[in-house]
């Protein structure tokens, strides 16, 4: 009994506490609601607040028992608090309440802290939205002051634009200006030099007339003379020509028997004696050592004299007699032939020969064939020669073209390389000088081939040119100032955009070397073969033993097109280089046969040889002028 009076009443205690707490939260939430109602809260959570309010006002006529001031509450409490009263167990239950109340104390002091946290967070939202406005405020200032100074640029690289622009057309006016003046200049002074130059034309023309002229004259009275003379000794020179070559035959038919027979009685003597064959035997092998000791010391002792007396020493070739007793051995032969058979042959064999040793294209033929007339009759009217520049890519035909040249016009012919220019230093003007003058000691006329000769006649403002480069240049343009008619000179260059400006204004005739075509390809090929591989094949003679002979099988000219067709990029010192290998190859074999299938093998090996040649000189690896 008494367990359950404690039980209910601690029912009591606590329906007490409950109510105590209703009417303490009724009074938190009216000062939270209060609290918010203050200056420092926001719209926001007092429009929240009225919104509650609101609702709650229109719901206390509905249910009237929810508020804290219920009537039967008060009531309940009170009997609950006389019977704790009136109870053995009022301690216990009045120590329970104030454990009871003093939770519930603390409950309202953590939801009091809640309260102000919220309030605080409220607080720094509202610093963090004034903070993130002027900080906008702060972003759109710096834009608008960022544009304004965008603006001012903008003005100021128009402003400045404008002034270069006007100073562009001001500055391009001033150029035209003077490239006008020059312009003027430049066609003066031209006028002025074509007047000079026709006049100098007029001049030599008239000179020449006047000395073609003089030379008929004297040619018809000296053909005259010679006529008469010829026919009051015609008859007499004929009968003592025919009694001196009878007494020739006659002596030359004893000479023939004497000899015979002195060498039969020599050969029986000889064979019956054993000591005196040794001795001829022994005669005849000292004779033939004296006999080569003194041509090849006459060589030596020549050429030592034509070093000092002859050609000069940067001549590598030429057809000028290198010492006197050539000279002698050719005038003797000139003396026992007459004019006319000379003349025969001359033409004779410039219609035989020409051109054909070198393979050109038609339209390039045909300008080197009228160069060489042209060359030649300057020569018969004794005008001024005209310098000629060929250029091109290596191995085309520039030095053969100019040692035909020279031949068909009649010239003697002597070529240089620019590169032993270099090497001579402070002598190479002396060189050069020397030159000059051995070349106007010839009676024909001297065509001067320079081959490379970008090596020496370089520009001049060219910081790899040494100062004896350039002094030898200079005495080169100084021989050359005039124009001459002893000297053709003929230039041969890679790269003509090196040659100096002065040397391209004594040129008078360029000339384009290009690579041959798939026509002159093919005709090359042909050429090569036949000078190679058909022309004195298997020849022999006394010390060499019998060659054996190449034998060509089914290399028909399908076969030699196909090759031209392949060897495209090829120049002319290449195709001779490719049929120089299939000719070795062709020794390699034991029958010495060359046949379609060999030709083709090393026409596909020198062309992969061609293109990777290309590839190394693209890289660097090889010069151009390999």
């Amino acid at each position: 009994m008494t367990a359950a009076r404690l039980s209910s009443c601690v029912a009591m205690a606590a329906a007490v506490a409950a109510m105590s707490t209703l009417s303490n939260k009724a009074y938190a939430e009216t000062s939270f609601r209060f609290s918010l109602l203050s200056p420092s809260s926001s719209t926001s959570a007092s429009q929240a607040d009225q919104n509650s309010d609101t609702k709650s006002e229109s719901q206390a006529a509905d249910e009237p028992k929810k508020s804290g001031f219920d009537p039967e509450s008060l009531e309940r409490g009170a009997k609950a608090l006389r019977e704790i009263n009136s109870s053995p167990y009022s301690k216990q239950v009045f120590d329970l309440m104030r454990k009871q109340e003093q939770t519930r104390l603390a409950e309202l002091d953590a939801e009091k802290v809640h309260y102000e946290l919220i309030q605080s967070q409220v607080d720094i939202d509202r610093q963090r939205k004034l903070a993130e406005e002027q900080r906008n405020l702060i972003q759109e200032q710096a834009q608008r002051q960022a544009q304004v100074m965008r603006y001012e640029d903008e003005l100021a690289r128009k402003r400045m634009q404008a002034d270069h622009e006007a100073q562009r057309r001001h500055n391009v006016e001033l150029v035209k200006m003077q490239e006008e003046s020059s312009v003027r200049k430049e066609q003066a002074r031209r006028a002025t030099e074509e007047q000079i130059q026709a006049q100098q034309r007029q001049t030599e023309r008239e000179r020449a007339e006047i000395e073609r002229e003089t030379i008929r004259v004297k040619a018809m009275a000296e053909a005259e003379g010679r006529a008469h003379e010829a026919r009051l000794t015609e008859e007499q020179n004929s009968r003592m020509l025919r009694d001196k070559m009878q007494g020739e035959k006659d002596k030359w038919l004893a000479a023939i028997n004497t000899t015979f027979s002195h060498i039969e009685g020599g050969l029986r003597v000889l064979l019956t004696d054993r000591d005196k064959l040794l001795m001829t035997v022994g005669g005849v092998t000292a004779l033939a050592a004296g006999v080569y000791t003194t041509r090849e010391g006459a060589k030596v002792t020549w050429g030592y004299i034509n070093r000092i007396l002859g050609q000069p020493s940067l001549i590598r070739e030429s057809s000028i007699a290198k010492y006197p007793g050539s000279r002698i051995i050719s005038q003797a032969k000139n003396k026992a032939l007459s004019y006319s058979t000379m003349a025969k042959a001359e033409k004779l064999s410039e219609s035989k020969t020409g051109l054909e040793n070198v393979v050109l294209h038609p339209s390039l033929r045909r300008r080197i064939e009228h160069l060489a007339r042209a060359t030649s009759n300057t020569k018969a009217h004794q005008a001024p020669f005209r310098n000629m520049l060929f250029y091109g890519p290596p191995g085309t035909g520039k030095t053969m073209v100019a040692r035909e040249i020279a031949r068909k016009s009649g010239l003697d012919y002597a070529m240089m390389t620019g590169g032993d220019v270099a090497p001579l230093g402070p002598q190479a003007v002396t060189k050069i000088h020397e030159i000059f003058d051995w070349a106007k000691k010839s009676r024909k006329g001297l065509l001067l081939f320079i081959d490379e000769a970008d090596a020496f006649l370089c520009e001049r403002n060219s910081t790899h040119m040494s100062e004896a480069q350039r002094s030898a240049l200079n005495a080169l343009l100084f021989r050359t100032g005039d124009q001459s008619r002893d000297i053709v000179l003929v230039l041969a260059t890679n790269r003509p955009g090196d040659l100096d400006s002065a040397v391209t204004d004594r040129i008078d005739e360029v000339i384009e070397f290009p690579l041959p075509g798939e026509e002159e390809r093919f005709k090359l090929l042909k050429l090569y073969l036949n000078k190679y591989l058909s022309k004195d094949n298997g020849s022999s003679s006394i010390l060499r033993k019998q060659a054996q002979k190449i034998v060509m099988e089914d290399i028909s000219e399908d076969v030699l097109r196909e090759a031209a067709k392949k060897t495209e990029g090829f120049s002319g010192r290449e195709i001779a280089k490719l049929v120089s290998g299939i000719r070795a190859a062709v020794y390699g074999r034991p029958d010495c046969t060359l046949d379609s299938q060999l030709f083709r093998e090393m026409v596909d090996y020198k062309v992969g040889e061609h293109h990777q040649r290309i590839k190394l000189a693209a890289e660097g690896g090889l010069p151009d002028n390999i």
